[in-house]
């Protein structure tokens, strides 16, 4: 039987982290627990392992493919900074043969994608995205882009990448989210067709073509690829992201463990954890029919050589080494080789500026806060964060407005936990708030309110018939909500409060139905995605023109300097089940 042999590398997920990242593990030698605290991952770091791989495979005469699955924009001050040009520069520097759109792509709408095609040398896919209805002379249009892999309206297929396989062909192309248009902001000229039909009018097309070793590189999530592998097992591997997930056995490091590739249909299925934090390597073996035979591999951590070491009982120079032998042999770890050129353009270029804002400290934090986006057992209310973030809308947006009364957040618009310690400029801009978005005022009636706070509450959690995501839960300040999963639809939001003041006193209110109440929230919230659409409803809505999300909790934390009193909860929330 003939067979062909691929070494394939990947990540997904990173989110701008150009920058090695904090991480932490947890193990158990010896009957003696340890906490790891080290850095890991970073573009440098993934540079110089990729090459790695990609020259031991050409010693062993083996074809070679690097995959990015999607979400390189957002999520550090480098992305703020420089809006996705960074991204290019160090991407190429990666040398990916391919990279696919994922939602954070296209936040800021279709302007930065083109600027990141003028400036990349890799194919960028998105097989499902039709911006076929784009006008010939618009100067940011992405249609006939030379390096775009879109939707062809004519054949309805994916555009297709063809590399070398042994002496046939390997094809990749990208699916993106069908849903983009409720959980992103793509331009109005640009339609996202059906993933799982995309790919099934492709893969028929590449049959006819004799073309059997299909790679889908997907921005679906986890779920959404096994779903997509038992609907279509003619495809070969799916290497995906979206999710975050991080598969391989890392239950020994107080981490996950998930099977790396796993297989659903006869299919592998490819993910690489979030932030650049590691990076994955599959040996794949195919028969000629494009099924996989064989797939061998694993995500690594790049962890620093020196790593900080703690225990509840004393630390002898015994452990460092008992530890520092068992990472050596474990294989989910390498060590924090750099690729220099990398390195060298990190330190030239970008860093400069992110430690100028890194060295503005805006206030302190007393206490880590939480951010989960939606309330659990450990975290009843939910988000310990995003309340915060609410308050500081309502407070600055009133400077300019007094008449507001509430403020509604997603909890998607924030983007990690705070840690305790001083907040510096770049954290809050480059991490937990990175959407620049710009606040709108609108004047809503009450009976939408209850609608809208219901409608993203189902979208968000699993009580509701399709859903966009657990980042369209609803956080307020000046609104308290009262939600009870078990009760019927339409009828879930069993009691809704509006904060109040007689004679300096705060009271709250039940809302009333016929009557009209003034709030903010971000321009991405009152487009009525991700279960909002009551939100359209409103009397009338006016952009704050000199206020930002990230603005308004810049000028709160500036002028407060500590968050160390207690909110109220606003968020009551009981589970369907």
């Amino acid at each position: 039987m003939q067979t062909y042999k691929l070494t394939l590398a990947h990540i997904n997920d990173t989110h701008s982290y150009f920058d090695p990242s904090r991480v932490q593990f947890k193990l158990t030698l010896a009957n003696k627990s340890y906490q790891l605290q080290s850095h890991t991952g970073g573009y440098a770091r993934i540079g110089y392992q990729v090459e790695q791989a990609r020259h031991q495979a050409q010693q062993q005469q083996r074809d070679f493919l690097f995959l990015h699955a999607g979400d390189s924009f957002h999520g550090t001050l480098y992305f703020s900074q420089h809006n996705g040009l960074a991204n290019a520069d160090l991407l190429n520097r990666l040398k990916p043969d391919a990279m696919v759109l994922g939602n954070h792509e296209i936040d800021c709408g279709n302007q930065p994608i083109r600027a990141f095609l003028d400036n990349t040398d890799f194919a960028v896919m998105a097989g499902n995205m039709d911006v076929s209805r784009e006008a010939d002379d618009r100067a940011d249009k992405l249609k006939q882009h030379p390096r775009f892999y879109d939707y062809d309206p004519q054949t309805q297929c994916a555009k297709v990448l063809l590399k070398p396989l042994g002496d046939t062909q390997v094809a990749i192309f990208g699916i993106t989210l069908d849903q983009m248009k409720i959980i992103s902001r793509p331009d109005p000229d640009s339609d996202f067709h059906h993933a799982v039909e995309t790919c099934k009018q492709t893969i028929a097309q590449l049959h006819q073509a004799g073309i059997y070793h299909i790679i889908v590189l997907s921005h679906l999530g986890i779920i959404q690829d096994r779903e997509l592998a038992k609907a279509l097992p003619a495809i070969s591997a799916i290497v995906g992201g979206h999710t975050h997930t991080l598969q391989g056995d890392f239950s020994d490091l107080g981490l996950s463990n998930m099977p790396y590739g796993e297989m659903v249909a006869g299919v592998p299925i490819l993910h690489a954890g979030k932030h650049a934090e590691t990076y994955g390597l599959a040996e794949l073996t195919f028969d000629s029919q494009g099924n996989v035979i064989e797939c061998q591999g694993n995500n690594y951590f790049m962890i620093d050589k020196q790593f900080i070491l703690k225990s509840e009982q004393t630390i002898a120079e015994t452990d460092y080494q008992l530890v520092r032998h068992y990472l050596e042999q474990h294989n989910g770890i390498k060590w924090h080789q750099v690729d220099e050129d990398i390195e060298q353009r990190l330190n030239d270029k970008y860093r400069p500026s992110v430690h100028a804002m890194q060295s503005k400290i805006l206030g302190f934090i007393p206490r880590p806060f939480i951010h989960t986006r939606l309330p659990s057992k450990k975290c009843p209310h939910g988000s310990e964060i995003a309340p915060w973030v609410c308050c500081s809308l309502y407070h600055e947006s009133r400077v300019i407005n007094p008449d507001i009364q509430f403020s509604l957040h997603n909890a998607g618009g924030v983007r990690q936990s705070l840690p305790e310690g001083e907040l510096s400029l770049a954290d809050v801009i480059g991490q937990i708030l990175p959407y620049d978005l710009p606040l709108v005022t609108y004047n809503i009636q009450g009976k939408y309110l209850f609608e809208l706070l219901e409608s993203a509450i189902n979208s968000a959690t699993d009580n509701s018939v399709i859903g966009s995501g657990t980042g369209g839960f609803p956080y307020t300040y000046g609104l308290k909500y009262f939600y009870d999963g078990k009760q019927p639809l339409g009828k879930r939001i069993v009691r809704l409060e509006i904060m109040a003041w007689f004679n300096g006193n705060k009271q709250w209110l039940a809302v009333d139905p016929n009557s009209y109440y003034t709030g903010v929230s971000s321009c991405y919230t009152v487009l009525g995605k991700e279960g909002y659409e009551a939100i359209l409803n409103a009397k009338w809505q006016h952009t704050l023109t000199e206020l930002t999300l990230p603005g308004a909790f810049i000028q709160f934390i500036s002028k407060n300097n500590r968050l160390d009193k207690l909110l109220s909860p606003q968020v009551n929330y009981q589970s369907h089940l």
